[in-house]
């Protein structure tokens, strides 16, 4: 962004007016913070069991931390509104949102305990609680045929 300050430059020659001064801005980008118009955006990591369980999460804001509750089942990718968190707007007091994107993290290493327990777990595999895996399994088996 480039910012022109009218009559604010050097002087002129032979008493003619100040000349224009040109002051080039440059925003750094902020590493928790994406901006998309008045509405801030922020990626929240989650664990598995935040997602699925539910959680009160403290997220940061221009204001601090503030605590936002996710419902039990939350997808990674799910877009959750702070309303009146973002930034203000240039004209009026009117103020855009936060939204909190979710990330759900899958662990990188476990242990052999952490390995089996969730081996378990799939064992109990229900379609119905995955309805995302259940179409796409069926969109395979229509193209099988």
């Amino acid at each position: 962004v480039r910012l022109r300050l009218s009559g604010e430059g050097e002087p002129g020659e032979f008493g003619a007016p100040h000349g224009d001064l040109y002051v080039r801005v440059t925003i750094a980008p902020d590493p928790l913070f994406v901006r998309e118009g008045r509405n801030l955006v922020c990626e929240v990591p989650v664990t598995f069991v935040e997602a699925a369980l539910g959680a009160t999460l403290r997220v940061p804001t221009l204001k601090g931390l503030a605590e936002l509750t996710l419902k039990p089942g939350t997808q990674s990718g799910a877009q959750l509104r702070m309303a009146g968190l973002g930034l203000p707007a240039s004209h009026g007091r009117s103020r855009g949102d936060q939204i909190v994107k979710i990330v759900v993290e899958v662990p990188r290493k476990l242990t052999s305990e952490q390995k089996r327990l969730l081996r378990e777990f799939d064992t109990d595999y229900v379609p119905e609680a995955h309805p995302l895996k259940k179409a796409f399994q069926a969109l395979i088996e229509r193209l099988r045929k």
